[in-house]
Order: structure tokens, then C-alpha cells, then sequence
């Protein structure tokens, strides 16, 4: 599985109880208004406008 990279719009905190500020890079996980996100083992269930969606790890490089 082709894992998704996101950036946080929007400080969110994980079920650690860390607060992540804006421009932190998650791993996401699932689709539609609210999907999972991680930082390093943390969950972060992610609205939709918390977080904007980059490209994957395994996308080639920009020439």
C-alpha cells in the first residue's frame, strides 16, 4: 500500500495529548471528511481542513 503524506493546515493534537503546529508532516490514512493521521506513532483523527494532502512517499521525484 502506497502510503499518503499530509502537512497540518491548523495546530492539532494527537491522543498523546502533543499539540502539532501548522506545517507538520503526517502519515494519513483513509478517505472522506475525516481520516487518521500519525506523527511518529501518534494518532491524529483528522478533519478535512485540518490538513492539506501532498504527495505520496513513493511518487517519483519532479524532474
Amino acid at each position: 500500500m502506497i502510503r499518503r503524506l499530509g502537512t497540518l493546515l491548523v495546530p492539532v493534537s494527537g491522543l498523546s495529548g502533543t499539540t502539532y503546529p501548522p506545517g507538520t508532516t503526517v502519515s494519513i490514512s483513509g478517505r472522506g471528511s475525516a481520516v487518521d493521521g500519525f506523527v511518529d506513532g501518534d494518532w491524529l483523527p483528522l478533519a478535512w481542513w485540518e490538513f492539506s494532502e501532498g504527495r505520496s512517499e513513493d511518487a517519483a521525484p519532479d524532474a
